[in-house]
Formats: structure tokens, sequence, C-alpha cells
């Protein structure tokens, strides 16, 4: 934790230093495929979006980190979208920031799915994986899914479930709204 947010070096450090780390949980994929991941929590969260081209805005907003950063996460990667590249961030708390890192696991680009899912490394406050899937159905209606399969990394936060889940709900709805703004923002 830090009382302000990493700078761009901060996370540059931590992108340095994650290159060569395993991720800490497995099956990989298991946000995405629906696989059973012994010892890990699954939540979903999902939100209808809306609008000309909203499929379009969308993927473009996940691709592009504005989701992350529109829900106030300070990012950094060491490539670019794809499977294999590796993500710095720096996340608001209720008070204070957290610092973590992640690599993407798999990138999904289909006609009528766009996302991907990321894996965490060993400096995460969560163990796990979360995807950010924009999906449009046969009625062209689109939503943009956040599934997380995790659990506290850390100690207090495993003595604190509720807290834990609390502030990763947050921060997901965060992503929720930040994804809402990037489409309508768009028109």
């Amino acid at each position: 934790m830090r009382l302000h947010q990493a700078t761009s070096a901060d996370l540059a450090a931590l992108l340095e230093r994650c290159a060569s780390d395993a991720l800490t949980y497995a099956p990989v994929g298991c946000s995405l495929d629906g696989a059973a991941a012994p010892g890990l929590n699954r939540r979903h969260w999902t939100t209808t979006l809306l609008g000309p081209d909203a499929f379009e805005r969308a993927a473009d907003a996940i691709r592009s980190w504005k989701v992350h950063e529109g829900a106030g996460l300070a990012i950094a990667t060491d490539g670019p979208f794809a499977v294999g590249t590796n993500v710095a961030f720096s996340a608001p708390l209720p008070f204070g920031f957290i610092d973590g890192t992640c690599r993407i696991v798999a990138v999904v680009d289909e006609p009528d799915r766009f996302g991907f899912a990321y894996g965490t490394l060993p400096v995460h406050p969560e163990r796990g994986e979360e995807s950010f899937l924009v999906v449009r159905d046969s009625g062209s209606r689109v939503r943009f899914d956040v599934e997380g399969v995790s659990h506290p990394a850390q100690r207090i936060a495993r003595l604190l479930p509720t807290i834990a889940d609390g502030l990763q709900d947050r921060a997901v709805h965060r992503y929720l709204a930040a994804m809402q703004r990037a489409v309508s923002d768009a028109t």
C-alpha cells in the first residue's frame, strides 16, 4: 500500500521486476472457460451497453486500457495487447493505493466477443484471474462481463474476507461505470 498513486517510474520498476515471475494460480484460463478452480472463488458482474456501435466502442475501450484508467487505475504494460504481456497497476483504495502485477493469459478477438483475461503475479493483492469481455448476442444486444476467479493473497484480507470482497466489488463497479462512460462518450 502507498499513500499516493504510483508514478510511471514506479510502474516501470514493477514491470521490470515481474518479467520472469510465474503466475500465482491454476488453472490458467479459468475466468473464460468456467473451469473448476480449487480454492478460488468465482464472481461475475455484467452491464448492458447501449447505443450505435456499442460493441466496437467497447472493444476499443478494452484494447486501449480506457476501462482500467477510467476506473482510476494507473496502468503500464511491457508490450502490446497480447498474450504474455505484463501489466503493472496502481489502484485506488478507500485510503491510499495498492500496486499489482498481472500477465495477459488470453485474448478473445471474435466477431461478437472481444476482451482478455489476465492472471496474477506475486505482486498482487489477490491470487487468480480476471477477464474483461464485451459480447454481442444474436439480437445485437451488447454487454460487458467481468469474471473474477480468485482469493485474497494477503493475510489481513484472508482474515477479513467480507472487506476484501467489498473492495473487489467496488473496483469492478468502477470498471463497469468506466465502460459505460467510454461507450457513451464516443457518441
